[in-house]
Protein backbone atom coordinates (compact mmCIF):
# COMPACT_ATOMS: atom_id res chain seq x y z
CA UNK A 1 0.00 0.00 0.00
CA UNK A 2 1.19 3.52 -0.84
CA UNK A 3 0.57 6.53 1.16
CA UNK A 4 0.94 10.22 0.61
CA UNK A 5 0.82 12.80 3.86
CA UNK A 6 0.93 15.72 2.34
CA UNK A 7 2.31 18.59 4.77
CA UNK A 8 4.60 15.46 5.80
CA UNK A 9 7.16 18.11 7.27
CA UNK A 10 4.58 19.21 9.95
CA UNK A 11 3.70 18.73 13.92
CA UNK A 12 0.86 16.51 12.44
CA UNK A 13 2.38 15.32 9.51
CA UNK A 14 5.71 13.70 11.68
CA UNK A 15 3.53 12.29 14.04
CA UNK A 16 1.16 10.77 11.60
CA UNK A 17 4.06 9.18 9.19
CA UNK A 18 5.80 8.03 12.63
CA UNK A 19 2.41 6.43 14.08
CA UNK A 20 2.01 5.11 10.34
CA UNK A 21 5.56 3.16 10.25
CA UNK A 22 5.31 2.40 14.11
CA UNK A 23 1.63 0.47 12.87
CA UNK A 24 2.85 -1.14 9.38
CA UNK A 25 -0.39 -1.36 7.70
CA UNK A 26 -3.74 0.53 7.00
CA UNK A 27 -6.86 -1.39 6.15
CA UNK A 28 -7.56 -1.21 2.55
CA UNK A 29 -10.70 0.01 0.82
CA UNK A 30 -12.16 -3.40 1.46
CA UNK A 31 -11.79 -3.51 4.85
CA UNK A 32 -8.72 -6.06 4.34
CA UNK A 33 -5.54 -5.02 5.68
CA UNK A 34 -2.52 -4.06 4.08
CA UNK A 35 0.99 -3.30 4.51
CA UNK A 36 2.31 0.22 4.02
CA UNK A 37 4.94 -0.80 1.31
CA UNK A 38 5.47 3.39 0.46
CA UNK A 39 4.87 6.40 2.62
CA UNK A 40 5.73 9.65 0.66
CA UNK A 41 5.89 12.52 2.39
CA UNK A 42 5.19 16.04 0.69
CA UNK A 43 5.93 19.50 2.36
CA UNK A 44 7.74 22.89 1.11
CA UNK A 45 10.83 21.92 3.78
CA UNK A 46 12.42 18.61 3.39
CA UNK A 47 10.82 16.31 6.09
CA UNK A 48 12.44 13.51 8.35
CA UNK A 49 12.57 10.18 6.87
CA UNK A 50 13.00 8.50 9.87
CA UNK A 51 15.88 6.29 8.48
CA UNK A 52 13.00 4.03 7.12
CA UNK A 53 13.37 2.29 3.48
CA UNK A 54 9.74 2.53 3.49
CA UNK A 55 9.89 6.48 3.51
CA UNK A 56 10.11 8.89 0.33
CA UNK A 57 10.82 12.89 1.15
CA UNK A 58 9.73 15.16 -1.29
CA UNK A 59 10.17 18.74 -1.33
CA UNK A 60 7.25 20.60 -3.93
CA UNK A 61 4.63 23.50 -3.54
CA UNK A 62 1.43 21.38 -3.35
CA UNK A 63 -0.22 24.24 -5.26
CA UNK A 64 1.63 23.20 -8.15
CA UNK A 65 0.06 20.50 -10.76
CA UNK A 66 3.67 18.75 -11.81
CA UNK A 67 4.19 18.23 -7.95
CA UNK A 68 0.94 16.39 -7.56
CA UNK A 69 1.00 14.38 -10.58
CA UNK A 70 4.63 13.12 -9.77
CA UNK A 71 3.66 12.02 -6.63
CA UNK A 72 -0.33 10.76 -6.97
CA UNK A 73 -0.73 7.48 -9.42
CA UNK A 74 -2.65 4.52 -9.56
CA UNK A 75 -0.66 2.83 -6.94
CA UNK A 76 -1.21 5.95 -4.28
CA UNK A 77 -4.12 4.05 -1.82
CA UNK A 78 -4.49 6.96 0.91
CA UNK A 79 -3.82 10.22 1.09
CA UNK A 80 -3.87 12.06 4.61
CA UNK A 81 -4.50 16.21 3.29
CA UNK A 82 -3.02 17.78 5.99
CA UNK A 83 -0.98 20.19 3.87
CA UNK A 84 -2.60 24.41 5.01
CA UNK A 85 -1.99 27.84 5.86
CA UNK A 86 -2.68 28.23 9.17
CA UNK A 87 -5.53 30.58 10.36
CA UNK A 88 -4.02 33.93 11.15
CA UNK A 89 -1.59 33.74 8.20
CA UNK A 90 -4.79 32.85 5.81
CA UNK A 91 -6.06 36.28 7.47
CA UNK A 92 -3.11 38.29 7.64
CA UNK A 93 -2.48 36.95 3.61
CA UNK A 94 -5.72 36.52 1.51
CA UNK A 95 -3.64 34.68 -1.81
CA UNK A 96 -1.73 32.72 0.31
CA UNK A 97 -4.41 31.34 1.95
CA UNK A 98 -6.37 30.59 -1.01
CA UNK A 99 -3.77 29.24 -3.25
CA UNK A 100 -3.06 26.45 -0.56
CA UNK A 101 -6.08 25.74 1.09
CA UNK A 102 -8.13 26.02 -1.76
CA UNK A 103 -6.38 26.13 -5.08
CA UNK A 104 -4.18 23.43 -3.96
CA UNK A 105 -6.89 21.02 -2.13
CA UNK A 106 -9.04 21.22 -5.76
CA UNK A 107 -5.98 20.62 -8.11
CA UNK A 108 -4.91 17.13 -5.36
CA UNK A 109 -8.67 15.44 -5.93
CA UNK A 110 -8.88 17.01 -9.57
CA UNK A 111 -5.34 14.61 -10.04
CA UNK A 112 -7.23 12.00 -8.09
CA UNK A 113 -9.77 12.26 -10.42
CA UNK A 114 -7.59 12.16 -13.12
CA UNK A 115 -5.83 8.90 -12.32
CA UNK A 116 -9.23 7.33 -11.86
CA UNK A 117 -8.50 4.88 -8.99
CA UNK A 118 -10.66 6.17 -6.64
CA UNK A 119 -8.29 6.35 -3.54
CA UNK A 120 -9.12 7.26 0.16
CA UNK A 121 -8.55 10.79 0.90
CA UNK A 122 -8.39 11.64 4.51
CA UNK A 123 -9.28 16.24 4.66
CA UNK A 124 -8.32 17.58 8.19
CA UNK A 125 -11.03 20.71 8.39
CA UNK A 126 -11.61 22.99 11.41
CA UNK A 127 -13.86 24.07 14.00
CA UNK A 128 -13.44 27.41 12.06
CA UNK A 129 -15.89 26.42 9.39
CA UNK A 130 -18.10 27.59 12.01
CA UNK A 131 -19.06 31.01 13.48
CA UNK A 132 -21.34 33.61 14.57
CA UNK A 133 -24.57 33.13 15.86
CA UNK A 134 -23.95 29.83 17.61
CA UNK A 135 -25.39 27.45 19.98
CA UNK A 136 -24.13 26.22 23.42
CA UNK A 137 -23.77 22.76 21.38
CA UNK A 138 -22.90 22.52 17.69
CA UNK A 139 -25.29 20.04 15.92
CA UNK A 140 -24.13 18.04 12.38
CA UNK A 141 -26.48 19.87 10.67
CA UNK A 142 -25.18 23.22 11.94
CA UNK A 143 -25.08 25.73 9.45
CA UNK A 144 -21.63 26.71 7.81
CA UNK A 145 -20.96 30.53 8.19
CA UNK A 146 -16.96 31.11 8.61
CA UNK A 147 -15.98 34.15 10.24
CA UNK A 148 -12.75 33.68 8.57
CA UNK A 149 -10.81 33.39 5.49
CA UNK A 150 -9.38 30.20 7.11
CA UNK A 151 -12.66 28.88 8.09
CA UNK A 152 -14.29 29.81 4.82
CA UNK A 153 -11.83 28.28 2.52
CA UNK A 154 -12.00 24.84 4.85
CA UNK A 155 -15.48 25.09 4.31
CA UNK A 156 -15.39 24.93 0.74
CA UNK A 157 -13.14 22.41 0.81
CA UNK A 158 -15.19 19.70 2.82
CA UNK A 159 -17.92 20.50 0.19
CA UNK A 160 -15.77 20.13 -2.89
CA UNK A 161 -14.33 16.38 -1.23
CA UNK A 162 -18.14 15.84 -0.66
CA UNK A 163 -19.16 16.31 -4.53
CA UNK A 164 -15.83 14.33 -5.50
CA UNK A 165 -17.10 11.71 -3.58
CA UNK A 166 -20.62 11.60 -4.66
CA UNK A 167 -19.16 11.28 -8.45
CA UNK A 168 -17.01 8.51 -7.76
CA UNK A 169 -13.88 10.23 -8.08
CA UNK A 170 -12.65 9.87 -4.16
CA UNK A 171 -13.33 7.97 -1.22
CA UNK A 172 -13.20 11.05 0.91
CA UNK A 173 -13.65 11.64 4.91
CA UNK A 174 -13.61 14.74 6.29
CA UNK A 175 -12.33 15.52 9.95
CA UNK A 176 -13.07 18.29 11.37
CA UNK A 177 -10.58 18.92 13.89
CA UNK A 178 -10.68 20.85 17.57
CA UNK A 179 -7.99 23.05 18.33
CA UNK A 180 -5.03 20.85 19.04
CA UNK A 181 -3.17 21.03 22.67
CA UNK A 182 -0.69 20.89 23.51
CA UNK A 183 1.65 21.45 20.17
CA UNK A 184 5.56 21.08 20.82
CA UNK A 185 8.18 23.29 19.26
CA UNK A 186 7.49 27.26 18.54
CA UNK A 187 4.49 29.48 18.66
CA UNK A 188 3.01 29.73 14.38
CA UNK A 189 0.70 32.32 13.17
CA UNK A 190 -2.21 30.36 14.23
CA UNK A 191 -4.57 32.58 16.08
CA UNK A 192 -4.90 29.36 18.55
CA UNK A 193 -1.45 29.16 18.53
CA UNK A 194 -1.50 30.64 22.18
CA UNK A 195 -3.84 27.42 23.81
CA UNK A 196 -0.58 25.04 23.25
CA UNK A 197 2.06 28.45 23.99
CA UNK A 198 0.05 29.53 27.49
CA UNK A 199 0.98 25.39 28.76
CA UNK A 200 4.61 24.82 26.58
CA UNK A 201 6.35 27.91 27.68
CA UNK A 202 5.35 27.93 31.08
CA UNK A 203 6.34 24.07 31.62
CA UNK A 204 9.86 24.78 29.90
CA UNK A 205 10.50 27.59 32.00
CA UNK A 206 9.52 30.74 29.56
CA UNK A 207 7.37 33.41 30.01
CA UNK A 208 3.92 33.05 27.72
CA UNK A 209 1.58 35.30 26.40
CA UNK A 210 -2.48 35.32 26.93
CA UNK A 211 -4.15 37.30 24.42
CA UNK A 212 -7.44 36.53 25.13
CA UNK A 213 -9.75 36.50 28.42
CA UNK A 214 -9.96 33.74 30.98
CA UNK A 215 -13.86 33.03 30.20
CA UNK A 216 -12.72 32.41 26.32
CA UNK A 217 -14.28 28.51 25.75
CA UNK A 218 -11.93 26.17 23.55
CA UNK A 219 -12.84 22.81 22.28
CA UNK A 220 -9.39 21.12 22.22
CA UNK A 221 -8.06 17.55 21.44
CA UNK A 222 -4.62 16.42 22.00
CA UNK A 223 -2.10 15.76 19.77
CA UNK A 224 -2.18 11.41 20.60
CA UNK A 225 -5.57 11.33 20.13
CA UNK A 226 -5.70 13.44 17.27
CA UNK A 227 -3.30 10.80 15.73
CA UNK A 228 -5.52 7.94 16.76
CA UNK A 229 -8.66 9.42 14.88
CA UNK A 230 -6.81 10.84 11.64
CA UNK A 231 -6.03 6.62 11.40
CA UNK A 232 -9.23 5.40 12.31
CA UNK A 233 -10.79 7.76 9.96
CA UNK A 234 -9.19 7.20 6.84
CA UNK A 235 -10.27 3.22 7.75
CA UNK A 236 -14.07 4.28 8.19
CA UNK A 237 -16.07 1.94 6.00
CA UNK A 238 -17.53 3.92 3.30
CA UNK A 239 -20.96 2.42 3.54
CA UNK A 240 -20.94 3.79 7.61
CA UNK A 241 -19.81 7.60 6.89
CA UNK A 242 -22.44 7.15 3.93
CA UNK A 243 -23.53 10.18 1.99
CA UNK A 244 -21.96 12.40 4.74
CA UNK A 245 -18.38 12.17 4.82
CA UNK A 246 -18.07 15.35 7.39
CA UNK A 247 -17.35 14.18 10.65
CA UNK A 248 -16.66 16.39 13.91
CA UNK A 249 -14.01 14.57 16.16
CA UNK A 250 -14.65 14.47 19.54
CA UNK A 251 -12.74 16.83 22.07
CA UNK A 252 -12.73 18.62 25.55
CA UNK A 253 -14.61 22.19 25.80
CA UNK A 254 -12.47 23.96 28.82
CA UNK A 255 -11.80 28.04 29.36
CA UNK A 256 -8.94 29.16 29.30
CA UNK A 257 -9.12 29.92 32.97
CA UNK A 258 -9.81 25.99 33.41
CA UNK A 259 -6.46 24.92 30.70
CA UNK A 260 -4.49 27.63 33.02
CA UNK A 261 -5.97 25.57 36.61
CA UNK A 262 -5.07 22.15 35.23
CA UNK A 263 -1.73 23.46 34.83
CA UNK A 264 -1.20 24.36 37.70
CA UNK A 265 -2.59 21.11 39.32
CA UNK A 266 -0.21 19.11 37.23
CA UNK A 267 3.09 21.43 37.95
CA UNK A 268 2.25 24.13 40.41
CA UNK A 269 2.00 28.10 40.72
CA UNK A 270 5.46 28.73 39.72
CA UNK A 271 4.64 27.64 36.41
CA UNK A 272 1.35 29.44 35.97
CA UNK A 273 3.19 32.77 37.15
CA UNK A 274 5.08 32.81 34.10
CA UNK A 275 1.79 33.42 32.08
CA UNK A 276 0.77 37.21 31.41
CA UNK A 277 -2.20 38.48 30.49
CA UNK A 278 -2.00 40.59 27.27
CA UNK A 279 -5.18 40.79 25.48
CA UNK A 280 -5.37 41.35 21.63
CA UNK A 281 -8.61 42.03 19.38
CA UNK A 282 -7.59 40.26 16.59
CA UNK A 283 -7.06 37.02 18.21
CA UNK A 284 -10.13 37.12 20.29
CA UNK A 285 -12.27 38.09 17.26
CA UNK A 286 -11.16 35.23 15.43
CA UNK A 287 -11.18 32.06 17.97
CA UNK A 288 -14.07 34.54 19.61
CA UNK A 289 -16.09 32.37 16.61
CA UNK A 290 -15.28 29.24 16.93
CA UNK A 291 -17.69 27.12 18.29
CA UNK A 292 -16.70 25.57 22.23
CA UNK A 293 -18.56 22.08 21.70
CA UNK A 294 -20.62 20.38 19.06
CA UNK A 295 -22.56 17.40 19.12
CA UNK A 296 -20.03 14.38 18.62
CA UNK A 297 -22.60 11.48 18.65
CA UNK A 298 -21.38 10.14 15.44
CA UNK A 299 -18.31 10.44 15.66
CA UNK A 300 -18.55 8.29 18.83
CA UNK A 301 -20.83 6.11 17.53
CA UNK A 302 -17.79 5.16 14.51
CA UNK A 303 -15.90 4.14 17.22
CA UNK A 304 -13.86 8.07 17.65
CA UNK A 305 -12.73 9.17 20.73
CA UNK A 306 -11.15 12.04 22.27
CA UNK A 307 -9.58 13.24 25.73
CA UNK A 308 -11.16 12.56 29.37
CA UNK A 309 -9.14 15.80 31.05
CA UNK A 310 -7.18 18.89 30.09
CA UNK A 311 -4.88 17.98 33.17
CA UNK A 312 -4.71 14.44 31.45
CA UNK A 313 -3.19 16.05 27.89
CA UNK A 314 -1.13 18.18 29.65
CA UNK A 315 0.10 14.75 31.49
CA UNK A 316 0.51 13.03 28.23
CA UNK A 317 1.88 16.25 26.61
CA UNK A 318 4.97 15.95 29.41
CA UNK A 319 5.47 12.07 28.84
CA UNK A 320 5.44 11.99 25.17
CA UNK A 321 7.57 15.07 24.73
CA UNK A 322 10.29 13.81 27.52
CA UNK A 323 9.37 17.48 28.77
CA UNK A 324 11.53 18.10 32.50
CA UNK A 325 9.11 20.60 34.08
CA UNK A 326 11.22 23.65 34.97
Amino acid sequence: MKVLITGGAGFLGQRLARALLARGALNSADGKRQPITELVLLDVERPADFGDSRVRTEVGDIAERSVLERLIDDKTDAIFHLAAIVSGQAEADFDLGMRINLDASRLLLETCRQRGHRPRVVFTSSVAVYGGDLPDVVQNDTALNPQSSYGTQKAIAELLLNDYTRRGFVGGRVLRLPTISVRPGKPNAAASSFASGIIREPLNGEEAICPVTGSTRLWLLSPRKAIECLIAGCELDAAALGNQRVVNLPGISVSVDEMIAALREVAGERVVERIEWKPDPRVETIVGSWPARWDTSRAEHLGLSGDHTFAAVICNYIEDENVHVV
